[in-house]
């Protein structure tokens, strides 16, 4: 299975290293893995259990936060909030070179922080936790006896399993600030906790409090034997089968809807701000999840399609619907339909048979490339279908919209 490496821009302008488990075939889905305090994306841990996610087809991306393996900048001027921001920013990368993350998986310190991110990350549908402290702050447990002197000093060296860390006041103050059971009560995905009973590190104690706060979908599962760090290579293999079995059901956007399953009336869109950016918007339509943005040159990140280009989308899909019922309905050799989109303003004087003579008008071009042994009569017919599709008729329509402030 190929590992692709690279670099992306963090939070703080360094270029952090990343490497993208993938399978060998087309993933399934996609998963950001956060590793474990002062650990790398190469531990033992991250790299077994991103290998044997990819061999179930989930593609795995893993990188090194600020300052640690590979990646530029200062470990000791790195803060919990900044690796938060980082996850944000490798689900950025991974959504504009590939597809945004549909599932979250987060190592000791670093399943804190998925929780935390969790919420930016509008596309993950499942978050999973290994072995996370319920409180940030539990990891200044591991210098305890250097508190006050980094409090009256501002930065002290620390060894940690036997490396040496500068830590500084500010990663204190911003680790107890952060109020993480906030972030899991309003975490609305499906959560799966998995953590050893007879981990010394973090407690079993702090899974209690992570699945208590959440709501359902929340699942628990023991990780008995393991120590922290999942050294023995049957712990990680078994920590990967359950994430991947697990996250199917969370993951599975493909599974055709059961007659029984589709809505009576039109489902209700709702657009809300993400305040990641200018523009960015998470767009929820029953389970589904989209994102919306505008493109660099209007001022946006280019995050997702703009409004635009969902309009154009609606209509081509559509207008391939109607074609494909239509030619099943008669049992016409229809192969395949692709329909081309593109929105433009014209002066109306340009447009010989509208009905407006002055000032500019919208045009949406419409290219449908037919597939298949038809013969001309029913490629005509087929061609006048299109223009019978609901969207279409819409657009052509006199359309009422009424606006109103919610409650």
């Amino acid at each position: 299975m190929p590992t692709e490496r690279f670099q992306f821009t963090g939070e703080a302008g360094h270029q952090l290293a990343a490497a993208l488990e993938l399978p060998d075939g087309e993933p399934a889905a996609y998963a950001l893995f956060a590793h474990c305090f002062t650990c790398g994306k190469d531990t033992l841990a991250a790299k077994r259990i991103a290998v044997a996610l990819a061999a179930k087809g989930i593609a795995v991306l893993r990188f090194d936060f600020t300052g640690l393996g590979s990646s530029e900048g200062d470990f000791a001027n790195s803060t919990f909030s900044s690796n938060v921001a980082d996850l944000v920013r490798a689900a950025d990368h991974l959504r504009s070179v590939r597809r945004a993350p549909s599932i979250l998986i987060g190592h000791s310190l670093g399943g804190a922080a998925i929780l935390a991110a969790a919420g930016k990350i509008p596309e993950a549908g499942a978050v999973v936790t290994i072995a996370a402290p319920s409180d940030p702050a539990h990891v200044t447990g591991l210098f305890r006896e250097h508190l006050d002197s980094i409090r009256t000093q501002g930065e002290v060296e620390v060894s940690l399993a036997g490396r040496p860390f500068r830590i500084k006041r500010e990663f204190l103050k911003d680790i107890a600030e952060h109020e993480l059971m906030t972030d899991v009560t309003g975490l609305h995905k499906a959560l799966l906790v998995m953590h050893s009973p007879v981990d010394d590190t973090v407690g079993i104690d702090n899974a209690t409090k992570i699945f208590v706060a959440a709501k359902h979908p929340k699942s628990f599962v023991s990780l008995d034997h393991a120590d922290h760090l999942l050294t023995k290579p049957t712990d990680a293999l078994y920590t990967a089968d359950v994430i991947a079995a697990w996250a199917g059901r969370y993951i599975d956007a493909a599974r055709p809807a059961k007659a029984m399953d589709l809505p009576e009336a039109p489902r209700q869109v709702v657009v809300q701000e993400t305040r990641k950016s200018k523009f960015n918007q998470v767009i929820t339509v029953g389970s589904h999840r989209l994102v919306a943005d505008e493109p660099v040159a209007a001022g946006g990140e280019d995050a997702g399609p703009g409004p635009y280009d969902f309009l154009l989308a609606g209509l081509g899909a559509c207008t391939s619907m109607t074609m494909r019922l239509y030619a099943d309905r008669k049992s016409l050799p229809l192969d395949r339909v692709t329909v081309r989109l593109k929105h433009s303003k014209i002066y109306a004087k340009d447009c010989a048979e509208c009905e407006t003579r002055e000032g500019m008008l919208d045009q949406i071009e419409r290219d449908i490339t037919i597939d298949g042994a038809l013969d001309a009569e029913q490629r005509k017919k087929l061609m006048e279908i299109a223009d019978k599709c609901p969207v279409h008729r819409t657009l052509t329509s006199e359309i009422r919209i009424v606006t109103k402030a919610a409650d």
